[in-house]
């Protein structure tokens, strides 16, 4: 059931364990002369941790590193690195493919509840992979989707809608789907204020994702804490 889209707080988290590896064995598939610094580009994530996975799959044996002039070096899959590669692939395609038919599910619950109600100009709020999914589902039900809200996206259009900073931007708004997991749920509070909570609705899968993001980023500020108080 939607619900509205002020409950959870969160910050972002860093990408799955299992889809780091996965980039960094597909980069180096692509390019054996990668620079680490490029690798960590390519991952989106700190120049340490695209370090430290790098280290994991030579420990595992699934890179092997060769030394070529001025100091530099290059990586290479081994038959069990090829082997790993291709496992999480399928596993995250399998995962991707779940996670679109839970997020099409929810949204066209979402949806047809907007219609029952007679909410026809409908605006979704982050442009983000579920609002991709909410763009296709949308053709389904008597909905019309008016743009996106998203303060921080660069571009002014996201799958042939507008990008707007505010709900005021949009005119006359008659719901909001949030569809960013991101921000702490900072956006939908915001929308829930100025347009009433029941008019801001959130699919499942997104309080699910505001919430573990919410729980990490608990335990890392209490890791950090801790690490102030001995010193470290």
């Amino acid at each position: 059931m939607a619900r509205n889209g002020s409950k959870a707080t969160s910050t972002s988290q860093p990408a799955d364990d299992a889809e780091i590896t996965l980039g960094v064995l597909s980069a180096i598939e692509a390019d054996a002369r990668l620079s680490q610094r490029t690798l960590s580009n390519e991952l989106g994530v700190a120049l340490g941790l695209a370090n430290a996975y790098l280290k994991r799959c030579v420990r595992k044996g699934f890179v092997k590193i060769q030394q070529v002039p001025r100091r530099r070096y290059t990586y290479y899959l081994t038959a069990q690195g090829f082997a790993e590669k291709a496992r999480l692939t399928g596993e995250y395609l399998s995962s991707s493919l779940q996670f679109f038919r839970r997020a099409r599910a929810q949204l066209n619950e979402i949806m047809a509840e907007c219609a029952s109600r007679e909410w026809r100009r409908v605006a979704l709020a982050g442009a983000s992979d579920i609002a991709e999914i909410a763009t296709v589902t949308a053709h389904d039900h008597d909905v019309e989707l008016i743009g996106v809200i998203d303060p921080h996206f660069a571009n002014d259009r996201f799958c042939g809608l507008p990008v707007v900073r505010s709900l005021g931007d949009l005119g006359e708004v008659d719901a909001v789907i949030i569809t960013l997991t991101s921000d702490g749920g900072k956006l939908g509070a915001v929308l829930a204020s100025e347009l009433g909570t029941d008019r801001v609705l959130t699919p499942q899968l997104v309080e699910v994702a505001q919430i573990r993001r919410a729980r990490k980023a608990g335990l890392a500020r209490t890791e950090a804490a801790g690490d102030a108080g001995t010193g470290r």
